[in-house]
């Protein structure tokens, strides 16, 4: 949140953020010609807001650090110079842009990430005419592009699925709502996966705030926990979890759900058996390698598990060891391997804690609100 906000502000939007309201006045947007726009590590503020910038026909250029500047952006560049916006790259970041952006037919493939197409379904409405969006491979991730397209219905803007794609009109505006945004399931199931694995008698965890009936494509963790043996039921105050006779899930295909990748291994980890995931290829070009990372701090940690080209092969037992963890400065690498602790016989330093900031800031103050137990070293 805080890059895109940062990103947004050098487009000429303003934003103030007081306790857990974020105000977003964009009355200026585009009123600056030039913009730098530093998206920091953040996939999802580059590929949104490439587009965007383009459809005010703003010049900017796009920075970023750590593994931003490696992560794939091809798909723009294919595309966008056809619909009159030059970009100019030495093959990542920098990427300066300029022109203004075309309406018209655009074709995309559909399983290097759905970022690319929310980036087009959320700038093309506002062209001074109709566009379309092909796909030319199957749609991965597709709750996420599910969820774009209900959060601009709520602000007003509508496109049409077709076959393979959408129809976009043109000539949209944007009406300003006040919204209340759900829980994030992607982030509720590393509390899953704790209340699942937790060794105290008697124990649950309630998670606040999720909605039964999301379009979050990681709803699915819901589930998958279930059928890793995990109770859960919803409550009037929401979503409660308690362990149960942990089990192996034979085949997870994770090609709508990577984010949930890390902490499924874990969790995997410690249910008896063999659990194979496969389909998420693409976690190979995040944050991390995420394959090889949770691979490597499970392993380090005692587990049993087996690297696949798009996924992972793991052996369960009722315990791990312990040990040091790898977190190569991955939010979701170091979420999990926080919780695979919880399995541990022995404590579990991981390195590059403070990466969660990323996504969940407060999450070790939760995880120690719930029992568990952190120190900064």
């Amino acid at each position: 949140m805080e890059a895109t906000c940062r990103a947004v502000e050098a487009l000429g939007v303003k934003t103030s953020l007081m306790g857990d309201t974020l105000t977003v006045d964009s009355r200026s947007l585009f009123a600056p010609s030039q913009a730098v726009l530093d998206c920091g590590e953040s996939g999802s503020t580059l590929r949104f807001l490439i587009p965007t910038a383009a459809a005010g026909g703003v010049r900017a250029e796009f920075t970023g650090r750590g593994r931003l500047p490696e992560r794939p952006i091809g798909v723009y560049l294919d595309c966008l110079p056809q619909a009159g916006v030059a970009c100019r790259t030495q093959g990542g970041l920098p990427l300066s842009i300029s022109g203004a952006l075309r309406p018209g037919a655009f074709r995309l493939p559909g399983n290097i990430s759905s970022q690319f197409i929310t980036g087009l379904l959320l700038a093309l409405p506002i062209l001074n005419g109709g566009s379309e969006i092909r796909l030319t491979s199957p749609l991965e991730s597709a709750g996420y592009v599910d969820m774009t397209i209900e959060m601009m219905k709520r602000f007003g803007v509508t496109v049409t699925p077709v076959e393979n794609g959408w129809l976009v009109p043109g000539n949209q505006s944007y009406v300003p709502r006040d919204l209340a945004i759900e829980g994030d399931w992607s982030q509720a199931a590393f509390f899953l996966a704790a209340g699942a694995l937790s060794q105290a008698q008697g124990s649950s965890i309630l998670l606040r705030g999720l909605q039964k009936h999301s379009t979050q494509g990681d709803r699915q963790a819901f589930s998958l926990f279930q059928r890793f043996g995990a109770k859960l039921s919803w409550e009037p105050e929401g979503l409660r979890i308690s362990p149960g006779a942990l089990r192996p899930i034979p085949a997870i295909d994770a090609s709508q759900i990577p984010d949930l990748v890390p902490i499924l291994a874990v969790t995997a980890a410690l249910c008896p058996g063999i659990t194979s995931i496969t389909g998420a290829a693409r976690l190979r070009i995040k944050e991390s390698d995420r394959l090889k990372a949770v691979a490597q701090g499970v392993a380090a940690l005692g587990g049993e598990i087996k690297e696949l080209p798009d996924g992972l092969v793991v052996t369960g037992k009722p315990m791990l060891s312990g040990g040091r963890a790898e977190g190569c400065n991955d939010h979701r690498i170091v979420m999990a391997m926080a919780v695979a602790s919880l399995g541990c016989e022995k404590p579990v330093e991981i390195t590059d804690a403070q990466s969660v900031s990323k996504s969940y800031p407060g999450f070790f103050e939760d995880f120690i609100s719930l029992g568990g137990k952190a120190d900064v070293i």
